[in-house]
């Protein structure tokens, strides 16, 4: 009994930290904020996540696997190479449209990158993720025939800008509007692929 306690303890300051991180910031959220909001006690926080800094750790693994999670239903939906590169867009827009205490401002990941130093492990795990995504487009658009290795990676590259640039569109808009526009750009460039 004592470890499901703990597991749901760790589950709520887990959650409990993604809620104020995304709302106020990695630096304006203190471990008071966070136990009080997870109903627990310090000493529980500190039973479970080494430091602020672990737990900071936690919620970007957390964010990234949330994601995934995204993109891995639309993928589920897709039958062509067209529609997986589009999964991850429509993975993007999802994103967006989920459900926020203080609405939709932009990449989870990015915001919490932009509070950390250079340098940083957190930042590191958030370059990786945006790795990651770069590399599902490429393996994608590699299922296109027309385009050699090559040209799947530079045109990955360009999806990956046009993706992230529409994400902090839609955080500053606070909506999924300019996500679904770069879709509909991706679209029409992959349809010239063809």
């Amino acid at each position: 009994m004592p470890a499901l306690k703990t597991k749901a303890a760790k589950a709520r300051l887990l959650e409990a930290a993604a809620t104020l991180f995304y709302n106020d910031g990695i630096t304006a959220t203190g471990i008071d904020a966070i136990t009080a909001k997870a109903g627990v006690a310090k000493m529980s926080l500190y039973n479970n996540f080494k430091s602020k800094a672990d737990l900071v750790a936690a919620f970007i693994e957390a964010r990234h696997a949330e994601w995934l999670a995204l993109y891995e239903a639309r993928l589920a939906e897709a039958r062509t190479a067209q529609e997986r590169v589009l999964a991850i867009f429509d993975a993007y827009a999802d994103h967006a449209n989920s459900a926020y205490e203080r609405g939709f401002r932009g990449c989870g990941l990015l915001n919490a990158a932009a509070e950390l130093p250079a340098g940083d492990v957190g930042r590191e795990a958030v370059r990786r993720h945006k790795e990651h995504v770069e590399q599902l487009l490429v393996q994608h658009l590699a299922e296109l025939s027309p385009l050699s290795p090559e040209a799947a990676t530079q045109t990955a590259t360009h999806l990956s800008f046009l993706l992230e640039g529409s994400m902090s569109r839609a955080g500053l808009e606070g909506n999924d509007a300019r996500v679904q526009q770069a879709r509909l750009i991706a679209a029409s460039l992959l349809e010239a692929v063809r």
